[in-house]
């Protein structure tokens, strides 16, 4: 089979090649790859962040997928061949405090999919049969491929964050994990706006108007005046920042009210402010990070109920036969949600 791999530690350098179909262990699945999304940890992987230096290249990367599938080891008990199935990709220790009590997402040793091993831009992957997660037969896989996205954003939402009917909610970030939260903001009851830069305005701004929601364009809107229209000079109840950049928490901080929530989902690296404003106005500062095996519950609701509109989300018109384009595109604000039909791999 075939396989997109991060060949080296340089921009780029994704090259398509050739390895031995994966054979499950006794406490494993293989499972066939239908459809996979590119996410902005496989974007930060295309321009090889610092954080990936771990990575022992070549790895196939992707981490968010629906598939089938197709044997089993020895020891597998609740998957058969053919059960249709997504991923948990942050595959806990099952060890360590964390995940004894359930805190899986933050296992102290942690391996994760596609990034310390061989994840699911190939025709196969084999999986541990506790990360896989089953997959309703009413649920499209190209829409199965998106709950993984989602519940990151439905954690931070619904077990992370305060909103509740009624609050003015803003979500700083029109990418895949800002869209995803804010639709699931809304089905909270939120009045949500969505907030993006200049790069935002050709595709995902009207994108997340598509979706139903008021945008701004922080480089080129008033802020102060439309904050004071649209929460009534009060500012924003709560402010999820899903843009991994520096400048995303500074403008949380300053769209907040006092005494509201600041939600960060997006990893920004290394950023300096004054942070006497947030202890005087008691604004609260959480922290959201990957999702567990009830977010993935409530994703597939979402996505069974509509509450998720994954058909105006999700951008099928990219290919891994030349994901270049995809990649570039995706770091251009020119796409949102790629997914990718992966079944070509194994042509």
């Amino acid at each position: 089979m075939r396989g997109l791999a991060k060949t080296s530690r340089s921009r780029g350098a994704m090259e398509l090649i050739d390895l031995p179909k994966p054979e499950p262990g006794p406490n494993e699945a293989l499972v066939e790859v239908d459809y996979a999304g590119l996410c902005g940890s496989d974007a930060g992987i295309y321009k090889f962040k610092s954080a990936f230096e771990r990575m022992n290249l070549p790895t196939v990367i992707g981490h968010e997928y629906s598939g089938r599938v197709v044997e089993i080891g020895e020891d597998v008990a609740a998957f058969s061949p053919g059960d249709r199935v997504v991923e948990r990709p942050i595959r806990g220790c099952g060890e360590c405090y964390q995940c004894e009590i359930g805190e899986g997402n933050v296992c102290q040793s942690a391996s994760i999919t596609g990034v310390d091993h061989d994840g699911a831009y190939a025709g196969y992957i084999a999986v541990p049969e506790q990360a896989l997660h089953r997959v309703p037969d009413d649920v499209p896989a190209k829409h199965a491929a998106l709950v993984e996205p989602t519940s990151i954003g439905a954690r931070a939402v619904i077990r992370n964050s305060r909103v509740t009917a009624g609050d003015r909610v803003m979500v700083a970030g029109p990418g895949p994990i800002g869209l995803l939260t804010a639709q699931i903001a809304d089905a909270q009851g939120g009045k949500v706006v969505v907030a993006g830069v200049g790069r935002d305005a050709d595709y995902r701004l009207p994108l997340a108007e598509e979706l139903g929601f008021e945008t701004i364009n922080v480089e080129a809107d008033d802020l102060d005046a439309l904050r004071d229209d649209l929460t009534e000079g009060v500012g924003y109840d709560v402010v999820f920042d899903t843009t991994g950049h520096p400048s995303g928490l500074k403008m949380a901080v300053d769209e907040v009210r006092k005494g509201g929530q600041i939600v960060l989902v997006g990893q920004t690296g290394e950023t300096t402010m004054a942070y006497s404003p947030l202890v005087r106005a008691e604004i609260d500062l959480q922290c959201s990070y990957a999702s567990t095996y009830d977010d993935f519950e409530r994703s597939l609701r979402m996505i069974r109920s509509g509450d998720v509109d994954c058909e105006t989300f999700l951008d099928d018109r990219f290919s891994l036969s030349d994901a270049d384009d995809a990649f570039e595109t995706f770091l251009e604000g020119g796409t949102a949600k790629p997914v990718f039909d992966v079944s070509e791999l194994r042509a």
